[in-house]
């Protein structure tokens, strides 16, 4: 059975392909090879800028050439390391040989024992992953986030004076505006974005158990700690873990995971409360001509798109709770649970990216009911009662609290009439009663 989107056994290669395949280059198994070419490269190219003896007399203009093998890197390319791995039964291993060919037919062969030189396979893979996991996130993953956060600031600057009922226990609360409720999930994300920033992006890279032995038993003269700091930090800018055993220890990844553990969190809420604010009628979804909202009821437009959202991002939150969990914990000097778990790290963020993009459609199909906002504010006379008893102790007037809560919770309905009726019968100054009248749940917003 040929592999399409139909049989894929994940949705997000087969459903959901076209939304999440500009993550395809980054963590594909072609993405993941294609960078442990480019690592393998730069690495050669920097023991001839050190350089090693043996590498003095390289000719610096074959740099180009040599970079061209990862530049122009294809499918055929990447399916030729995969024939060579059928008998090595190593990936990495299937890496440098496939070099090694490209450096035959270039004439170079006899410098191509330096090629992964002193090398273990993870120097290869804690620096390829980390690269493609901070490449993917500038990319794709942060664009999509900041146009979520432009769309909610958006909503939030053209609905800044809509004056709203608040709800605290879901019951009528004091109320609020609009705008800046949409702002308050804007300032969350910005934070917690503005954090993800500061993480940096580590990567290990020292030889079979950290330690550069092989390096340094060869050329014991060299400042092989410098020169892993020079070659992950500046060629490959990421940050080199300095004390490390065969792997990378992965706290900053764990953090990482953890931190888009929050970011999705904000998220959910926010799918959350657009979805009740949908079912509220505050906001309408426009309609796209020919689509369907339900199969049995023709008058429904669903809130799909943050239900969707709200799904992907759950399996998303999973996955990095289970990283952040799992990697940074390895058996002595290492155990291989870390290189089957990190081959999924496209997983939660591709869940991530359909989520993102389901509320970018979402957030663009919302209309204001103004209204029903209206109406709910109406109907809901009593949240008055805690400015009017506020400015009442401002006055000195006794049991302000109490004179309120009385006339509140009797069983009828609180309306304009009845609290400007209440209003008269207080012992206050005209002064004082006009300026109580003023109050309504419409003004009644704060700042």
């Amino acid at each position: 059975m040929s592999l399409n989107s139909l049989n894929a056994i994940s949705p997000i290669d087969g459903r959901y392909r076209k939304q999440v395949s500009d993550l395809a280059e980054y963590f594909s198994e072609f993405g993941l090879i294609k960078y442990r070419v480019r690592v393998e490269i730069e690495y050669f190219i920097a023991l001839c800028e050190l350089p090693l003896p043996q590498l003095a007399d390289f000719d610096k203009k074959l740099y180009g050439k040599l970079r061209e093998i990862y530049q122009n890197f294809s499918e055929a390319d990447a399916l030729a390391i995969k024939e060579i791995e059928k008998t090595t039964n190593h990936d990495v291993k299937a890496v440098e040989y496939f070099i090694k060919d490209k450096f035959a037919t270039f004439d170079i062969l006899k410098f191509s024992e330096f090629i992964h030189f002193g090398l273990t396979s993870q120097d290869i893979n804690n620096t390829a992953i980390p690269l493609s996991i901070k490449e993917a996130h500038t990319a794709v993953i942060f664009e999509n986030m900041m146009e979520v956060v432009s769309q909610i600031k958006a909503l939030a600057d053209e609905w800044e004076d809509i004056p709203m009922l608040a709800k605290t226990h879901g019951q009528p609360a004091s109320p609020t505006r609009l705008g800046k409720e949409l702002r308050v999930f804007v300032e969350r994300l910005v934070e917690q974005i503005g954090l993800l920033a500061s993480i940096p992006y580590a990567a290990k890279f020292g030889g079979a158990t950290g330690n550069f032995n092989a390096h340094h038993v060869a050329y014991p003269t060299i400042n092989w700690v410098g020169f892993g700091n020079a070659f992950v930090n500046e060629t490959l800018g990421l940050s080199r873990s300095q004390t490390t055993t065969q792997i990378e220890h992965y706290d900053y990844l764990a953090a990482y995971c953890d931190n888009l553990k929050r970011i999705d969190n904000i998220l959910i809420d926010f799918s959350r409360d657009v979805w009740q604010y949908v079912s509220m009628n505050y906001f309408k979804q426009k309609i796209k001509a020919g689509e369907i909202g339900s199969s049995a009821m023709p008058h429904k437009v669903n809130p799909i798109d943050f239900e969707n959202a709200e799904g992907n991002l759950g399996v998303a939150n999973a996955l990095f709770e289970h990283f952040a969990a799992k990697l940074p914990i390895s058996r002595l000097q290492r155990d291989l649970t870390d290189s089957t778990v990190l081959r999924n790290m496209g997983v939660p963020l591709s869940h991530l990216l359909i989520a993102l993009k389901s509320l970018k459609k979402g957030i663009g199909k919302l209309e204001l009911n103004r209204a029903a906002i209206d109406h709910d504010l109406d109907e809901n006379w009593a949240v008055v009662a805690e400015a009017i008893q506020t400015v009442l102790r401002r006055e000195g007037y006794p049991k302000p609290y109490e004179a309120l809560k009385d006339l509140t919770r009797k069983n009828e309905k609180i309306t304009e009439r009845s609290i400007k009726e209440f209003i008269e019968t207080l012992d206050i100054s005209d002064k004082v009663k006009f300026e109580l009248k003023q109050i309504s749940p419409f003004t009644f917003t704060g700042v």
